[in-house]
C-alpha cells in the first residue's frame, strides 16, 4: 500500500514526488516512457528560475535524483485505468497498486508535422514552444506552421523577437494577423525540412505549387494530444480532453490532477513544478483528514 501514486514523470509529477517524499509519504510514480517528459528534448532551458542555461536532461535528471534519493519509487509501465474508493488503485499493464491518493501528471504530447528529419532536428531548429524557445531566434528568420489561434499568437509572439516570421497554414486563417514582419502563407503545407547540422530551409507545397523559403527555426503548433483518455470514465474532462481541476482537486476526492494535462491558461516548467508542490500538499492533507 502507498501514501500517493503519481501517474507521470514529467516536471510536475517529479516536484509532487519531492514534496510528498519529504514529508515521510511512501510515493511510487508510475512512467510509461521517460522520466522528464517533453523538456529533455531542449538541448537548453533559460527560462527555468535559479539556472542561467541548463539542458532539459540535465533538469530532469536533478529532479528524478531528488525525488529518489528522498524515497520515492519509479517503474516504467503504462497506467491503464484507475479505481476510485477509500483505498484506490491504478492499474497499469503490468500490475496493480492500492494507495490513498492519485496525482495525475500525464502532460502532453505535442502534434507533430511527421515529416523525415522532423524528430532529430528538435532542438537543432525544430521546436513545438515559441515562448519556450523564441529568444534563440533573435534577430533570425523563422516560420511557424499552423492556423489556429495558438500558432497565430506563436507567430504575434516571435515577430517581436525574430527579424522576419513566416505563418504557413494550410487553410485560411481564423483572424488577420497585422504585423509588419509576418507574412502569411495559407493553403501551403510543409513538405520537407532541408538541414546539414541545423536547418538551413524549408520546402512549402500547395496543391499546385511549391516553394523553398530559407529559415533560420520552424515552430510547430498544430495543438496538442492529451494523455487522459484513459481516465475518461472516472475523472471529468473538457471538450479537448483536459482534466478540469481546482487548486488540483478533480471532481473525485484523494484524485488530484498537475501539470499540462490541466485545463489551464499557461503551460511552462514552473507552472508544472507549481502544480505538482499544490498536488502533493493537497493530497497530503486529503490523507491525514481521513486516517
Amino acid at each position: 500500500m502507498y501514501d500517493i501514486v503519481i501517474i507521470g514523470a514529467g516536471i510536475a509529477g517529479l516536484t509532487a514526488a519531492i514534496y510528498a517524499s519529504r514529508a515521510n509519504k511512501k510515493v511510487l510514480i508510475i512512467e510509461k516512457q521517460n522520466y522528464g517528459g517533453r523538456i529533455i528534448s531542449a538541448p537548453h532551458v533559460k527560462n527555468y528560475p535559479g539556472f542561467l542555461d541548463i539542458s532539459g536532461v540535465d533538469l530532469a535528471t536533478n529532479l528524478y535524483v531528488q525525488a529518489t534519493s528522498l524515497g520515492a519509487e519509479l517503474v516504467f509501465e503504462n497506467a491503464e485505468s484507475i479505481q476510485n474508493g477509500i483505498n484506490k488503485k491504478v492499474i497499469t499493464d503490468k500490475h496493480e497498486y492500492s494507495c490513498k491518493a492519485i496525482i495525475i501528471a500525464t502532460g502532453l504530447d505535442r502534434r507533430s508535422l511527421n515529416i523525415p528529419g522532423e524528430k532529430e532536428l528538435v532542438g537543432k531548429g525544430v521546436s513545438y514552444c515559441a515562448t519556450c524557445d523564441g529568444n534563440f531566434y533573435k534577430d533570425k528568420v523563422v516560420a511557424v506552421v499552423g492556423g489556429g489561434k495558438s500558432a497565430i499568437e506563436d507567430a504575434i509572439y516571435l515577430s517581436d523577437i525574430a527579424s522576419k516570421v513566416y505563418l504557413i497554414s494550410r487553410k485560411n486563417l481564423e483572424e488577420e494577423v497585422n504585423k509588419k514582419n509576418i507574412e502569411v502563407i495559407t493553403n501551403y503545407s510543409v513538405d520537407k525540412i532541408n538541414s546539414k547540422d541545423n536547418i538551413e530551409s524549408i520546402d512549402i507545397k500547395s496543391s499546385n505549387d511549391s516553394k523553398n523559403i530559407k529559415v533560420d527555426g520552424l515552430f510547430v503548433s498544430i495543438g496538442y494530444e492529451t494523455s487522459s483518455e484513459e481516465f475518461e470514465s472516472v475523472i471529468e474532462l473538457d471538450d479537448r480532453g483536459y482534466i478540469i481541476s481546482n487548486n488540483t482537486h478533480t471532481n473525485l476526492d484523494g484524485i488530484f490532477a498537475a501539470g499540462d494535462c490541466c485545463k489551464k491558461d499557461l503551460r511552462q516548467l514552473v507552472t508544472a513544478a507549481s502544480d505538482g508542490a499544490i498536488a502533493a500538499t493537497e493530497a497530503i492533507k486529503y490523507i491525514e483528514k481521513n486516517r
